[in-house]
């Protein structure tokens, strides 16, 4: 099995990920995948380090890593640069203005197993990830090349409705707290996003030309009920804590929003390409 790269098997079907994947062609798949520079021979020591404490991290379903275990991860990712994975900023795709006409996210698959996978997202200028979440997984993402805006929430616990103190527009949706709404750029530390905690449904907005890298532990699958639900967010004018009479200082104050469950929006299906970059091990 060639884990480091896409499984040109599955191209055209609905994959593990949530996302759909379309047959885009030869000579498509060939313009995309010169995005990522053929290797040079051996591996990446940064790309080493990752994939060994991945596998030391990570064990498989209903496990959260360590506090020490996410930190040493960080360590590698906050170091990590666009050339270990054979990114070159003076790509075209990466010039600022160089917006194609319904361009759509791409993402290479540098390595999956049961336990993990690493992958990088190519988010075009003016692309959108939708808000999505990350059922049971923890999530660590270092932006290696672009502009980048993060908004993400966490559902509130337990759940608040009008039966205990927040008037709830409708049964469909359900309340969450703002955990980030903000830029990010390539000096940003790695962000983090755990099972219930962290921002694990968020969404990504490109300024300018992106490419992400994610480690995703466990990886998305459907037959474990690990499947992508998306979400559009609904403003929550006050929060349980204001209803009760908890005073705040302003600066303290906590944003909420209504989250409604949706079908996967047409913005979010993405092309997969071979991965051709410096290898894992």
């Amino acid at each position: 099995m060639e884990t480091s790269m896409v499984d040109r098997e599955r191209v055209g079907r609905v994959n593990k990920v949530g996302y759909v994947r379309r047959d885009i062609g030869k000579k498509k798949k060939q313009q995309l995948a010169r995005r990522v520079r053929r290797p040079e021979l051996g591996a990446s020591n940064t790309l080493r380090q990752l994939f060994h404490s991945c596998t030391e991290t990570f064990k498989g379903p209903d496990t959260v890593p360590s506090p020490q275990d996410v930190q040493r991860l960080r360590h590698i990712l906050d170091n990590m640069k666009a050339e270990d994975v054979g990114l070159n900023r003076d790509l075209q795709f990466f010039k600022p203005g160089n917006i194609i006409e319904n361009q759509r996210v791409t993402y290479t698959t540098v390595f999956k197993c049961d336990n993990f996978s690493l992958c990088i997202f190519f988010i075009p200028e003016g692309g959108i990830i939708p808000l999505h979440n990350h059922p049971g997984m923890t999530v660590l993402s270092k932006l290696l090349i672009g502009l980048m805006h993060i908004k993400s929430y966490d559902w509130v616990e337990p759940e608040v409705s009008k039966d205990n103190l927040l008037e709830q527009p409708s049964q469909s949706v359900r309340l969450a707290k703002l955990k980030a709404d903000k830029m990010y750029t390539t000096s940003c530390d790695t962000s983090v996003l755990y099972p219930t905690t962290g921002g694990n449904i968020h969404e990504f907005s490109a300024i300018t030309p992106c490419a992400v890298f994610d480690v995703i532990g466990p990886p998305y699958s459907k037959k474990d009920d690990r499947d992508c639900s998306y979400y559009k967010d609904h403003p929550c004018t006050s929060s349980p804590k204001e209803r009760i009479g908890e005073v705040k200082e302003e600066n303290e104050k906590d944003s909420y929003a209504w989250l409604e469950e949706i079908e996967m929006p047409e913005n979010s299906e993405m092309d997969g390409i071979e991965y051709l970059g410096p290898t894992p091990f």
